[in-house]
């Protein structure tokens, strides 16, 4: 182990530029990202496509995909674009285990697809799926992306065989807007861009990075985040290189913590290119002003004797000159999108004119500080899972933990109080993009929101007024429930049976009720179980249609004194 990773108690490397998915920040972007790249995959075949500029995390991104990839997925991951036509179909035919007739006297183009399109149909008939996935692809030829295109026309009757995932930079999109390859870019079902972290992001993404290697406390002073971000521009693999020479400096020099100032000197080391390309257009600048203000000295000097002569005895004021004021160079607003599903047009959202501010009265910027909404709603649930980075995966470990996601519409405020458990909101950010909390209490005055900054509380109205409508929650069904339980209109032969339900259900019951009657009905949800739940429902203000359904189950459930996490405070 390296010397300063002893000395700082870490037990990898934590800025490493290697593209480790175990290191990978859910940022909203990275979340966004994976969405689109799922939607792609589940749709029926065509070309995916994921841009960003150097060093945004692409391929660790791509990786972290591949690695949580469903087994009936199948993968063939090429990294050197810098291919040839045959090249690039036997990559693709090695990477998916292909093997190529040998006798056949055919072009070994003709061969790899023959053999490539006999393997999708029975990868087809297997229920299997296939996805190419090619790296850098901003430098793959004409030739070969026509060849990409004819590949994804291989299909059935009725579905293609194959997805393609093109990963490369903002370059990539260009080429593929050139007239000849229209028909490729028509064909792309999914495409997202990857920006950048957020200056907001920055601090979190550091910290990330270091609890994953084993750091116990916080190493990078407040002061350092913003130096960080000027010189890096939120660029994660800039980022990393600084960090790991200031934390070498800091190191070196005996210092426990890295100031802004060591991150400006490690950054001076590690970012010298660019700053000298920048000096050379200050040095010009610079340049032009002396010789523009050489010339007006020359002038000055040269009609010197024309001009009248001003003292102080001649009563006329002293001509002064006001200091120039800096230029000040405003930064790029930041882009916040999050929960929007991926689409066949390009996923950067157009921003729309904001109703209010997003909330600013921060509670406890640390504490209680959520970098990845679905962990952290799984966390309010005493939950501690790996990153989740899509509700497809959020319903999947919950459904391991035994709870079940549920994701609601164009509802109120009065619907949140009723279900009355922490959950994702999508709010309006004064930017005009949504952007993600989790809600974690409710008050008469106030909705109490957490991110990635922390704690804040927001007031309802101005909450409505941002508020997209659409609540992600969780909750906790019994055992053995799987969907409302209701008397049929037919005859008692056709009566729902779930025993582990129904015997919850007069258990739960009788526990808030000692007094009510225990009803036998061997497991069938009876008439009698039904007026049951139509009594309950009344009691407790509920829709009375005898159904016992989520609504009723999850009342009974809280009634029931079980530790379940709650939004009021009193009920």
């Amino acid at each position: 182990m390296s010397i300063y990773l002893q000395y700082f108690a870490l037990k990898r490397e934590p800025f490493s530029i290697v593209p480790d998915p175990g290191f990978l920040y859910p940022s909203i972007y990275h979340r966004q990202a994976v969405a689109h790249l799922k939607y792609g995959l589940d749709r029926e075949g065509g070309f995916i496509l994921l841009t960003g500029e150097v060093g945004t995390g692409k391929t660790t991104l791509t990786r972290t995909m591949i690695k949580r990839i469903p087994p009936h997925v199948r993968v063939a991951y090429i990294l050197n674009s810098k291919l040839n036509t045959t090249d690039v179909l036997a990559s693709i035919c090695d990477e998916l285990h292909i093997q190529l007739p040998v006798d056949v006297e055919l072009s070994f183009t003709k061969k790899c697809i023959d053999a490539l399109n006999q393997n999708l149909l029975a990868a087809h008939a297997e229920g299997k799926k296939t996805l190419i996935v090619i790296e850098e692809a901003q430098n793959l030829t004409p030739e070969v992306l026509e060849t990409l295109r004819l590949l994804s026309n291989l299909e059935t009757s009725t579905q293609k065989l194959l997805h393609i995932l093109l990963v490369g930079q903002p370059e990539l999109l260009e080429i593929l807007a050139q007239k000849e390859l229209r028909q490729l870019n028509q064909r792309v079902v999914s495409r997202f861009h990857l920006s950048p972290l957020d200056k907001d992001d920055l601090s979190n993404y550091i910290n990330h990075r270091l609890h994953k290697a084993g750091a116990k406390r916080a190493i990078f002073e407040p002061a350092s985040i913003a130096v960080l971000f000027r010189l890096t521009g939120g660029v994660p693999r800039l980022i990393n290189l600084v960090c790991h020479q200031a934390l070498v400096a800091a190191y070196a020099s005996g210092h426990k913590t890295v100031s802004a100032k060591l991150v400006r000197q490690a950054a001076a080391e590690i970012l010298s290119d660019r700053q000298t390309a920048g000096n050379k257009k200050i040095w010009l600048i610079v340049a032009a002003v002396l010789i523009v203000g050489a010339g007006l000295v020359a002038a000055t000097v040269k009609f010197k004797d024309q001009l009248p002569v001003l003292t102080e005895t001649s009563g006329a004021p002293v001509a002064q000159l006001e200091p120039v004021k800096p230029i000040k160079i405003l930064e790029p607003a930041a882009v916040e999108v999050d929960g929007v599903k991926g689409s066949e047009v390009e996923a950067t959202p157009q921003p729309i004119e904001p109703t209010a501010a997003e909330p600013t009265a921060v509670i406890d910027s640390q504490p209680t500080a959520i970098a990845n909404p679905f962990t952290g709603l799984l966390a309010t649930w005493g939950i501690d899972s790996a990153e989740v980075y899509s509700e497809e995966e959020l319903s999947s470990v919950a459904d391991i933990q035994q709870l079940r996601m549920e994701k609601s519409s164009a509802v109120n405020l009065q619907f949140i109080e009723k279900v009355n458990r922490p959950g994702i909101v999508w709010l309006l950010a004064e930017n005009g993009y949504l952007k993600t909390y989790v809600i974690s209490g409710l008050d008469t005055a106030t909705v109490t929101l957490q991110n990635s900054q922390g704690a804040v509380a927001m007031d309802r109205e101005s909450f409505t007024q941002n508020w997209n409508g659409v609540y992600l929650y969780l909750w906790k069904p019994p055992l053995g429930y799987s969907a409302p339980l209701a008397v049929s209109a037919n005859s008692a032969n056709s009566l729902q049976v779930n025993p582990p339900v129904i015997d919850w259900w007069q258990r739960q019951l009788q526990a808030i009720n000692p007094d009510s009657e225990r009803v036998i009905s061997g497991g069938r949800y009876t008439p009698a179980i039904a007026q049951q739940v139509l009594v309950f429902q009344r009691e407790q203000g509920l829709a009375a249609d005898g159904i016992l359904g989520r609504e009723t189950l999850m009342r009974l459930n809280h009634l029931g004194g079980e530790a379940i996490p709650q939004l009021l405070g009193t009920d």
